[in-house]
């Protein structure tokens, strides 16, 4: 039983997705970020950084965090979306979406959805930011059917939720012919429709 202590965030989707894509049996704990128990002591005990997700693997005795690397164990423990002959190109897109898109879609989020008004410069910058992500990405899978070759990876799994909140960046993701048939091939999984109602509240993933 893998215990997996997160908020329905694009960190924590991941995370679902990939727990259903493997068919592994789960529960979902819930982390209030808005009442801050991402730092109560018993949480920073398992997480360093005061951040979800976090897993417990019961059955191993393993507790992990941080999204990339719960990824890349899932991945090895059940011998899926993790091709061996195939790593360095799933890793290099994987650590991408760790250190550069996720973060700078995350400060998007925080200016131009959560804070809007507040900061010229920052909704400026962060938009200018995020258009380039999805060029950048749309260019890639213009040559590429996903992002770590012809085989969906924990790359993918690891990028999807974030462009799943499209909708909040106002950038068009139909303009983006190549990530919309990236975006929309993903949506239509079963594992990721259901991993996408993080805690099964009938959350609907958005339609461009």
């Amino acid at each position: 039983m893998i215990e997996l202590f997160s908020a329905d965030t694009p960190n924590g989707k991941k995370i679902t997705i990939m727990l259903e894509e493997i068919g592994y049996d789960y529960k979902v704990t819930k982390v209030n970020l808005d009442k801050n128990e991402q730092f109560n002591l018993d949480f920073k005990k398992i997480s360093p950084f005061s951040k979800i997700p976090v897993i417990v693997d019961h059955q191993n005795n393993k507790t992990i965090f941080e999204s990339g690397a719960i990824l890349i164990y899932l991945a090895e423990q059940s011998g899926e979306f993790y091709d061996k002959e195939n790593r360095l190109e799933i890793n290099q897109w994987l650590m991408a979406q760790v250190g550069y898109v996720g973060p700078m879609l995350g400060q998007h989020h925080q200016f131009h959805h959560y804070n809007s008004g507040k900061s010229k410069f920052g909704e400026d910058r962060y938009f200018k930011i995020s258009e380039r992500i999805y060029k950048e990405l749309d260019e890639r899978l213009s040559s590429s059917k996903f992002l770590a070759g012809e085989d969906y990876t924990i790359a993918d799994i690891a990028t999807w939720p974030w462009i799943a909140r499209h909708d909040w960046h106002d950038i068009g993701l139909k303009n983006y012919k190549n990530l919309l048939r990236w975006y929309l091939e993903i949506s239509n999984r079963k594992a990721v429709i259901k991993g996408y109602d993080h805690f099964n509240d009938g959350s609907i993933i958005p339609k461009p």
